[in-house]
């Protein structure tokens, strides 16, 4: 569990708290049901997701949403985890709302001083002459997929089967949206079309967009497969364009060579850009004016979940103490730092201040601190297999290593048992590792005392990471034929806060907005986990099916048909027919509300005869879920 410097603690339970202490709830963001009456409140508000601040999201009812995912998900592993989160939490809360109360008995001016020079000094690092803009896909996924099937642009669609990545406005207008289960997203919206994932597809697309983005910023910053952020102050000096009309005939050729819409957001820096970017979605634009004026009015309404790196355990820390939107951050500035650390402290206070980075640039010109991969799989508990998987994720790690030309003097082991409980350690090894022989070799001792500490252990997720990391990368030659350092009289160059130009750029906002991914990345494998016992259970209740009641699968459509041979041949004649097998999924399944041919569990059952996955089969959706979450993750959601 890490703190204030590095989020990804789940969210307190204060919510009794923030109503009798402050006499007031947050009009300003969606609500779940938090009466006093009700113990788990803030768990509901909890379990509404990541994605709560998403587009489409303004209308519904979000009390309604939280007690349909309060009761699908109780009595899973998964939500006496997040019960016992939330327990954690609320013990949590108690503690910064006591140590405010002690803060508020003393005199914390030199507190207030530091705070009001740390605002001084920022001030002067603020840059108003910037046009930086960050690009969004709308609902990008799904918008890919409406392009092969275009009947699906009008009917609430997602894609992602046990968890969805990303749904269309249609499905978001009843409460579904990305990272949430598969099963309750059904129970929300019952006509709900569920696609599987084609990152192939995808990534072809993404780069499509790329290449136009290309023209405007050949450095641009892709801070995911569907988002990205340029700076166009150049672009439009050279074009005699202001930035409206520069993005505007951006988001028309995205749309013109594409044939899907992204929405953007215009700022003088990265943080504002992104909160602008969800004002006018989809497929709109939103320009923040370039004064500093505008720019604090902005940010003193907005609420501290709109800001990307504030998740749903910050947002309700803020709370508790009385922040409710970014303008009240300046109100507790002397306490801050006492309650949340120097790091939180410095970046709220850029939070109020509307302060950004301005420097778009390749995400691989950024400096790396570590390299790692990690893997969810189903439980497993069996030495043998946990060493074989270890020893899987050594070999990845080693293709890893190699592409980025990284080894690291410490590795990092990171197990999640199957009670949710993550787990990690580390040591160094005596040299620069970055071979899979070496990388398994001193991670198994880790593994294996694991092993020992916990009897019968199950994981379901095992990841290694690379540490302190050293380039392999050959250095340059310089004209005397001598290797190229970077030196200051013989001494390694010493790293500033300022560039050569004297523009700030260390801003603590990446620690912040990775630990936000981080979350977001945790929240998608409880949710498999939530999925994978959804199945479980329907697997369970279909083995209470009487065996003549089991149906026949098509063996042209796949779908399954009722046992009976008169309608079963008039199927495959129909199949046969001068229809589409497309039009006849779309008329024959009873099950599959998709119109797409996608084999359901019950039929791959049916086929096989066996009840259950197969061995291989297992393996390939456990690879498909591995590529997704590198895929998803890896560049940010």
């Amino acid at each position: 569990m890490m703190d204030h410097d590095g989020r990804t603690e789940p969210p307190p339970n204060h919510g009794e708290t923030a109503t009798t202490r402050h006499g007031q709830t947050i009009s300003s963001r969606p609500q779940a049901s938090r009466t006093l009456s009700d113990e788990h409140d803030s768990l509901k508000y909890h379990l509404l997701g990541p994605s709560l601040t998403k587009a489409g999201q303004d209308t519904v009812d979000q009390q309604k949403v939280s007690e349909v995912i309060y009761n699908a998900s109780k009595g899973s592993k998964f939500f006496n985890n997040e019960e016992v989160k939330d327990k954690n939490l609320t013990e949590k809360i108690t503690r910064i709302l006591t140590r405010k109360r002690q803060l508020e008995k003393l005199d914390v001016s030199s507190d207030l001083r530091r705070a009001d020079d740390y605002i001084a000094e920022l001030e002067l690092s603020r840059d108003l002459s910037q046009i930086v803009v960050h690009i969004d896909c709308d609902a990008f996924y799904a918008a890919v997929e409406e392009l092969d099937h275009p009947e699906l642009k009008e009917v609430p669609m997602a894609v992602g089967k046990g968890v969805l990545t990303t749904c269309n406005y249609h499905a978001r207008k009843f409460g579904c949206r990305s990272g949430m289960a598969g099963f309750v997203a059904m129970k929300l919206c019952p006509q709900l079309i569920c696609l599987p994932l084609d990152f192939q597809k995808y990534s072809a697309k993404a780069e499509e967009v790329r290449a136009v983005l290309a023209q405007y910023d050949p450095r641009f910053e892709s801070a995911s497969c569907d988002e990205a952020y340029l700076n166009l102050t150049s672009y439009c000096e050279e074009h005699h364009m202001n930035a409206d009309e520069a993005v505007s005939q951006l988001r028309a050729e995205v749309f013109e060579k594409c044939k899907i819409t992204v929405s953007a957001g215009i700022a003088v820096n990265a943080k504002l850009a992104k909160i602008c970017s969800n004002k006018n979605k989809p497929n709109g634009q939103f320009r923040l004016g370039s004064d500093r004026q505008t720019v604090m009015e902005f940010m003193r309404d907005l609420p501290t979940r709109k800001v990307n790196g504030i998740g749903r355990v910050f947002e309700r820390e803020l709370d508790a103490i009385g922040v409710k939107t970014c303008g009240d951050i300046y109100a507790q500035r002397a306490y801050l730092a006492q309650l949340f650390g120097q790091k939180a402290f410095q970046f709220l206070m850029q939070c109020y201040l509307g302060l950004g980075r301005t420097r778009i640039q390749p995400a691989e010109d950024y400096e790396r601190k570590s390299v790692g991969t990690e893997t969810t799989f189903r439980e497993l508990g069996a030495p043998d297999a946990l060493r074989d998987k270890l020893r899987h994720i050594a070999e990845e790690l080693e293709g890893d290593l190699k592409r980025t030309e990284y080894k690291g003097r410490t590795l990092c082991l990171k197990i999640k048992l199957h009670t949710y409980e993550v787990l990690t350690r580390q040591m160094s090894p005596p040299f620069a590792v970055h071979k899979a022989d070496d990388l398994y070799k001193y991670g198994l001792p880790m593994l294996e005392k694991l092993m020992q500490e916990i009897p019968n252990m199950k994981l379901r997720l095992m990841g290694l990471r690379a540490t302190h990391i050293v380039s392999t990368k050959k250095p340059g030659i310089d004209f005397f034929g001598r290797f190229k350092t970077s030196t200051t009289n013989g001494l390694p160059k010493p790293s500033t806060s300022k560039d050569a130009s004297g523009e700030w750029e260390q801003w603590p906002d990446t620690e912040f907005e990775e630990a936000a991914r981080q979350e977001r990345d945790n929240e998608m494998n409880e949710l498999e986990k939530l999925s994978q016992e959804q199945e479980r259970a329907n697997n369970a209740h279909d083995d209470q099916t009487p065996p003549e009641e089991e149906k026949w699968p098509c063996p042209i459509c796949t779908v399954p048909q009722a046992p009976d041979d008169a309608s079963f041949n008039a199927h495959i004649d129909f199949c046969l027919s001068r229809q589409t097998i497309k039009e006849a999924v779309k008329e024959t399944a009873p099950v599959q509300k998709s119109p797409i041919a996608v084999p359901s569990a019950a039929a791959k059952k049916s086929a096989s005869g066996k009840r259950g996955r197969s061995r291989n089969e297992a393996e390939s959706i456990d690879k498909a879920r591995e590529k997704r979450r590198a895929f998803f993750f890896g560049a940010g959601a």
